[in-house]
């Protein structure tokens, strides 16, 4: 699973998009903190967090948060899930066999269409340049994937960046021959030249470059905001312990300092992770771009542009009915909870 120039590109990616729906739609609500809530987030018991996530460098310092003991300075325990397939961790969250997971604004958007309740309490990053379509030699534009065999993970934010790029360049998804693969699958059908192009992620996007006379033909970077990443919950985690969620986020932030004061040491850990050399991982630091608190409490504001959750979303839902990735417009009156985010602000400038 993933950063950018903003204003321009997104008002081009916008119009090209040809999408209209209105950012101000009032069904999309941040829910703000009642003393109630606050009341409930102290009393509530404690208990384990099952965490899930997958391969995406803006997830892998979950990883450096339970190895360096994060979790416990923030006084909770955390059962740290990795699944190897991220559409299983999507599937696993939405069934309710864990309490969170590390997934996309549109994979969110998909689930909560099929009836999945979630909530998006934190973002993680954007992807600037780690979600890229790779294409065989002799691919030269995206007007040249016309007839040929495209792979990607069926209904994930790597498909939807493919249908971005096509549809940019009038391309519709019956001008190629989609092969549906999981994303590793995917990128090993394609080093193995068994498709023409792949849409994937960083790691994955390494594996599938190996092939001879391959390259990127375009990539997130291209479409500034369209790929976003975060801690999503479910409403019924959300409601029956805030105080948890309260203890992720903060633990969250830690990370990142942590990162920041502790760069060498991070990087073994999270490479390690990935299962790629530490110089390799390394290459994928300016694909994806971790949110400051500050940035999380802007992207949670309304806005006109992709910067903004609440525009993306508008867009973002509209454009998996028009691809048929959904049949209905999700229901988002209650998808995005910035409380936490703005808990952990509040304490971070007290202590100050």
């Amino acid at each position: 699973m993933k950063k950018r120039s903003l204003l321009t590109t997104c008002l081009l990616f916008l119009v090209v998009m040809s999408l209209a729906v209105s950012c101000t739609n009032p069904a999309v609500y941040i829910k703000t903190t009642t003393e109630a809530e606050a009341a409930a987030a102290v009393n509530s018991k404690a208990r384990t967090i099952n965490l899930g996530f997958s391969a995406w460098p803006g997830w892998f310092p979950w990883q450096v948060a339970q190895e360096q003991g994060i979790f416990k300075t923030k006084n909770t325990t955390v059962n740290l899930k990795w699944f190897d397939g991220y559409l299983e961790s999507i599937s696993t969250l939405a069934a309710g066999q864990i309490d969170a997971n590390s997934q996309t604004l549109g994979d969110t958007l998909s689930s909560v269409a099929g009836g999945a309740d979630q909530v998006v309490v934190l973002v993680n990053d954007n992807s600037t340049g780690n979600d890229k379509v790779i294409v065989a030699g002799g691919i030269n534009s995206v007007a040249d994937l016309r007839g040929k065999k495209v792979a990607a993970e069926e209904g994930t934010v790597d498909h939807f960046l493919l249908l971005l790029g096509m549809k940019q360049a009038g391309l519709t998804p019956q001008d190629i021959q989609f092969v549906p693969l999981e994303t590793g699958k995917a990128a090993a059908a394609f080093a193995a030249g068994q498709v023409d192009a792949v849409a994937v992620f960083a790691p994955f996007t390494t594996q599938a470059l190996q092939r001879s006379g391959s390259k990127e033909l375009f990539s997130s970077k291209d479409f500034p905001g369209a790929i976003s990443d975060h801690l999503v919950v479910s409403r019924k985690f959300l409601n029956e312990h805030p105080k948890e969620i309260q203890a992720l986020v903060d633990s969250w932030f830690a990370t990142l300092d942590y990162i920041r004061e502790n760069q060498d040491r991070a990087y073994i850990i999270m490479s390690k992770r990935a299962g790629v050399p530490v110089e390799e991982y390394k290459q994928y630091a300016d694909g994806t771009r971790l949110f400051t608190v500050e940035e999380n409490l802007k992207a949670f504001q309304p806005g006109n542009n992709m910067a903004s959750l609440l525009y993306a979303t508008e867009q973002m839902s509209q454009f998996l009915i028009d691809v048929g990735l959904a049949k209905n417009k999700p229901n988002t009156t209650f998808l995005f909870d910035d409380r936490f985010v703005k808990a952990y602000m509040q304490k971070r400038t007290k202590s100050g």
